[in-house]
């Protein structure tokens, strides 16, 4: 399985990622080991910083499905896919598959 990175993502969402994505192994950004794909949360990092900071690794961000400014943000920056929080948690298998998939 792929190591992820949790780019703002809260102690609380991290482990729902964990229930719904058994068998990633997930890293924070204070670790050294190298990632294979970013989960970022949107409304807590700057999504230019994280896609300037990993441009060869697929990036998916999310947030609140209000927050129109920070998902159009995201696209500007150029994140893989970029989903409301509710959308990522229904799809999180199937988003995070097919991007690795696409990187094999």
């Amino acid at each position: 399985m792929a190591t992820i990175l949790l780019a703002g993502v809260d102690l609380f969402f991290r482990g729902k990622l964990e229930a719904l994505l058994p068998g990633h192994h997930f890293v924070t950004t204070d670790t050294v080991e190298a990632p294979e794909l970013v989960i970022a949360d949107i409304s807590r990092i700057d999504p230019d910083e994280v896609a300037d900071a990993y441009p060869d690794i697929p990036i998916v961000g999310f947030t609140n499905h209000t927050d129109t400014g920070g998902l159009r943000a995201a696209h500007a920056a150029g994140f893989d896919q970029v989903v409301a929080r509710s959308a990522l948690v229904e799809r999180a298998p199937l988003l995070i598959d097919e991007l690795l998939a696409s990187i094999e």
